[in-house]
């Protein structure tokens, strides 16, 4: 096993002295490299972000832009790291580096004032510039892109003026360029304001084939290496392969289990949390398969949700409609379903859809597997029937799916944040009647939960609105919702209600009296 080293802006350099819970972006300003900056030290404002070579879907590598703030340096042993100081190509002696296409439009846009967040966006902003199936709308063999819809049809634009970002398009989330806007919604800017950024973003054009990383992506990424760095008696581990880390996790119940670490990065940051032994399942194989039988389809527990959206291509659409409302691209790039369930927690957002999709989670352990509802997997607040040493392998979701699916994720902002109330909807309606009915909520119980009750007052009864407000009335009685900062009790249990009625009108047209 050799020693930890990690690869950033084309230059090998090795990892220690770092502490193993030393994140990425502590790693790189040590270095000089103070371009990465914290904001919040959450994942929530993208002024650290990074780009990293990951295994693509459309290419060999994808350049994926993550939280370096909530990343220890020690799981980026072996891969490769481009910083926004690495963008740039560098001059000869005594003339200054040439900018970045992304660098150059951030510049001559006004896309930039006191500069603290502009790193973190161009980074951002590079990983969709170089995304494969980025094309202009117009473009037939142009690819979905992570938020265009289930079928992969693009939005429609209006008149253009070739090369500029002042195109009328009706869809304002998505450029003339074929740029994704979503790819920003990670980053905060607090004085430039958005339209100059995004005048930028919807500005650039498609990488000259002399990119250096654009002809990277022809490559493979590194391959994951195994890791054990030990520092000041706590330990970093990273096994080839799962039945050695089950082994592992036997010999140490106590170790944290990390893949993406966007929830293990917060405790770190905030509240100083620290583990004497962290172990990485994020590289995994066998946890980074995604499989279709004909009953049913298995999601690897370490697939990022990314990965997994750009996979399913929409072929799911219960969760093509929950991963735009899920955090922040940069968060997505890390997150994986295993970890999300894993945590337990009751406002997360994928156990909701979930659970309308009737899935269950396959656990492992160094004695083999077994298959769990998830409807019977979280017993408490952050609790589950997962045992010391067991890992989440893979979620598997049955087949067929319900025709009839809808999530509404209820909370202060559109987009990239936490969720007061969460309902996921997966319906069977046959001839007018509901034949199966599977509701899943989030944020009203100490943990999520399926409406049983509803999913009773619905299934044998007419689509009909008299059926629905009977529904609605007990959906508004489903778990025990509580006052907090996000919501009230009573707000939560009228938007309860209010789902069902609004995915009533959505199916039929027909508006509630």
């Amino acid at each position: 096993m050799t020693a930890a080293r990690i690869t950033v802006n084309g230059d090998e350099a090795p990892i220690a002295p770092a502490a193993p819970h030393t994140t990425v972006l502590d790693f790189l300003r040590e270095r000089g490299l103070t371009g990465t900056k914290e904001g919040c030290a959450e994942g929530e404002c993208g002024a650290c972000a990074v780009l990293v070579a990951r295994p693509g879907t459309h290419e060999p590598t994808d350049w994926v832009a993550v939280n370096a703030c909530l990343l220890p340096v020690a799981a980026l042993d072996g891969q490769e790291v481009v910083t926004s100081e690495g963008l740039a190509t560098a001059g000869e002696a005594g003339v200054p580096p040439v900018l970045h296409p992304v660098q150059e439009e951030m510049a001559v846009r006004g896309g930039s004032q006191c500069g603290y967040c502009t790193p973190g966006f161009v980074c951002s902003m590079a990983a969709e510039y170089y995304r494969p199936d980025r094309r202009p709308p117009t473009d037939p063999t142009a690819g979905a892109g992570p938020e265009h819809g289930p079928n992969g049809t693009a939005p429609e634009y209006g008149p253009t003026d070739t090369g500029t970002a002042t195109a009328t398009c009706t869809d304002p989330e998505h450029g003339p360029n074929g740029f994704d806007l979503h790819a920003l919604s990670g980053n905060l800017c607090r004085c430039t304001g958005y339209r100059p950024i995004r005048d930028a973003a919807f500005a650039v054009g498609t990488p000259p084939e002399e990119d250096p990383l654009a002809r990277r992506r022809a490559q493979s990424p590194p391959e994951p290496v195994a890791t054990e760095y030990t520092r000041d008696d706590r330990t970093f581990l990273r096994k080839n392969t799962l039945d050695e880390t089950l082994r592992l996790l036997r010999e140490r119940p106590d170790a944290v289990v990390i893949a993406g670490s966007t929830d293990w990065g917060v405790e770190v940051n905030i509240l100083a949390r620290r583990a004497d032994c962290v172990v990485a399942v994020d590289r995994l194989p066998e946890l980074r398969e995604l499989r279709t039988t004909p009953d049913h389809i298995e999601i690897g527990a370490a697939l990022t949700l990314t990965e997994i959206e750009r996979r399913l291509d929409g072929g799911v659409p219960l969760l093509a409609e929950l991963f735009p409302q899920f955090a922040s691209r940069l968060i997505r790039n890390g997150a994986t379903l295993g970890g999300n369930l894993g945590t337990g927690s009751p406002i997360g957002d994928s156990p909701p859809v979930l659970l309308a999709l009737d899935a269950s989670v396959v656990l492992a352990d160094a004695d083999g597997e077994r298959q769990v509802p998830l409807a019977e997997y979280f017993t408490g607040y952050r609790q589950s029937v997962r045992r010391p040493g067991e890992l989440i392998r893979a979620v598997r979701v049955p087949l067929p799916l319900s025709p009839v699916t809808s999530f509404h994720k209820i909370a202060k902002r559109r987009f990239d944040d936490i969720s007061s109330v969460a309902v996921a909807f997966a319906l069977d309606i046959q001839d007018g009647t509901v034949r199966k009915a599977r509701i899943g909520l989030g944020g009203v119980a100490a943990t999520p939960i399926r409406a049983l009750a509803t999913e009773a007052a619905l299934e044998g009864r007419p689509w009909t609105e008299e059926t629905v407000e009977a529904a609605a009335r007990v959906l508004r009685t489903q778990g025990t919702p509580m006052d907090d900062h996000r919501a009230s009790a009573a707000y939560r249990a009228e938007m309860l209600g209010q789902s069902l009625r609004k995915l009533y009108v959505r199916t039929t047209g027909t508006v509630s009296s």
